[in-house]
C-alpha cells in the first residue's frame, strides 16, 4: 500500500488540524472522506482536501466505504463508541482521540469487540507518549542505569479553564494523559489511587475545586503525585520528575531564550497546551500511518484506554469520598 486513504469522522477544531496533518503534512497518507452530523462541518472539512473528497453525515455510509482504508476519530468523546464499534465490525484500522470512550463500560465493550474479531486494530490518541522530551525519559528509565522508579511528581497547570469546566473534567480530561503516560512510562498498573482537595484557589469559577492532588499506587509499588491546577494565570506548565535508586530524571520545560530586561532575568513560559505539544500530533499520525500500512498496532491499544477509564473512575470516586480507592483492571 502506496497511500493509506484515511476517512475522517468529526470535522470540528481538532478534526480539520488531522485533516490538514494527514491530507498536507505527513507521509503516505491521504484524506480521501469525511463525515460530521453538521453539514456546514463536514463542508468545512472536506474544503480542505479539494473537490474530490467525499462528504458522509453517517457513520455506516464512510465505515464501509471501499475507497477508506483506515478511520480516523476525532468527535466529542462521548461519541467515540459508535464510529470504533463500526470500524471493528468492518475490520478496518481506526485511529481515536482519546478518550477511547466516557465510560470504562463502553471501553470495555470495544476491547472485548476487537477481541473477538482477532486483530488489533484500534488506536488511542494519547499523544504524551510521541512527545520528544517524554520518550527520552522512557529510554533513560527503560536503560536501566538509573536502578528501580520508586516515585514520580508531576504538574499540570493551565492559565485558566471554560466556566463549563467541572470538578471531575480535572481527571477526566486534564489527568487523564498523565494517567496513561505515567502508566507508560513506569510499565506498572495502578492498583490504588486518591484525590486530595486543596484550598481552592480565587480564580476558579464557583462550584470548581482546584487544585487538586491526585496520587497513584502501583503494582511494583511506585507512587506518584500529580498536582491539577487549572487556573494557575501564569501560564501551560507540565514538568515530571523521576526519582530513581540510582538517580532522578527531570524533564525541563521547553527551551525559551532568557532575557534580560527592566532589572530582571526571565524565562518566558508557554501559553498555549498546543504549542507545548504540537510536534507530538505530528510523530504520533505519522507513526500510525506507517505502521497501519505494514497491519500493525504499536501505539496506545484499546487496552490502554480501557486501564485510562477506570483508573479514571477510581479517581472521580475519590473526589467525593477522599479516600484511596482500589483500581482493578483485570487481566488481558
Amino acid at each position: 500500500m502506496d497511500v493509506l486513504k484515511v476517512g475522517v469522522i468529526g470535522c470540528g477544531a481538532i478534526g480539520r488540524e488531522h485533516i490538514k496533518r494527514l491530507h498536507n503534512k505527513l507521509q503516505g497518507s491521504r484524506v480521501v472522506a469525511v463525515m460530521d452530523v453538521f453539514p456546514e462541518s463536514a463542508q468545512r472539512g472536506a474544503d480542505l482536501v479539494g473537490s474530490d473528497c467525499k462528504i458522509y453525515d453517517n457513520i455506516e455510509g464512510i465505515v464501509n466505504d471501499s475507497d477508506v482504508d483506515a478511520l480516523v476519530v476525532t468527535t466529542p468523546g462521548f461519541a467515540h463508541k459508535e464510529p470504533i464499534m463500526a470500524a471493528i465490525k468492518a475490520g478496518k484500522p481506526v485511529f481515536s482521540e482519546k478518550p477511547l470512550a466516557t465510560t470504562a463500560a463502553d471501553c470495555k465493550e470495544i476491547v472485548d469487540a476487537e477481541m473477538a474479531g482477532g486483530k488489533k486494530l484500534v488506536q488511542v490518541g494519547f499523544m504524551r507518549r510521541y512527545d520528544k522530551g517524554y520518550r527520552q525519559v522512557k529510554e533513560l528509565l527503560d536503560g536501566g542505569t538509573f536502578g528501580k522508579p520508586l516515585l514520580a511528581k508531576c504538574t499540570h497547570r493551565a492559565i485558566s479553564v471554560d466556566p463549563s469546566y467541572t470538578t471531575d473534567m480535572a481527571v477526566t480530561d486534564t489527568a487523564i494523559h498523565e494517567i496513561d503516560c505515567m502508566h507508560w512510562l513506569l510499565d506498572d498498573d495502578w492498583t490504588q489511587v486518591q484525590v486530595i482537595m486543596g484550598a481552592d484557589t480565587k480564580h476558579a469559577h464557583e462550584g470548581l475545586k482546584d487544585p487538586q492532588i491526585m496520587i497513584f499506587k502501583s503494582k511494583k509499588g511506585y507512587t506518584v503525585i500529580l498536582e491539577v491546577y487549572v487556573n494557575s494565570n501564569f501560564g501551560y506548565d507540565i514538568n515530571c520528575e523521576v526519582v530513581c535508586e540510582e538517580g532522578v530524571i527531570n524533564l525541563p520545560a521547553p527551551a525559551y531564550p532568557t532575557v534580560r530586561k527592566n532589572q530582571m532575568i526571565s524565562t518566558p513560559i508557554e501559553q498555549d497546551w498546543m504549542n507545548r505539544f504540537i510536534d507530538s500530533y505530528d510523530v504520533e499520525l505519522q507513526e500510525w500511518i506507517d505502521d497501519t500500512k505494514k497491519g500493525e498496532v504499536n501505539g496506545p491499544s484499546a487496552w490502554d484506554g480501557y486501564i485510562a477509564a477506570v483508573t479514571a473512575d477510581g479517581l472521580v470516586a475519590s473526589q467525593t469520598s477522599g479516600v484511596m480507592e482500589d483500581v482493578s483492571v483485570g487481566e488481558t
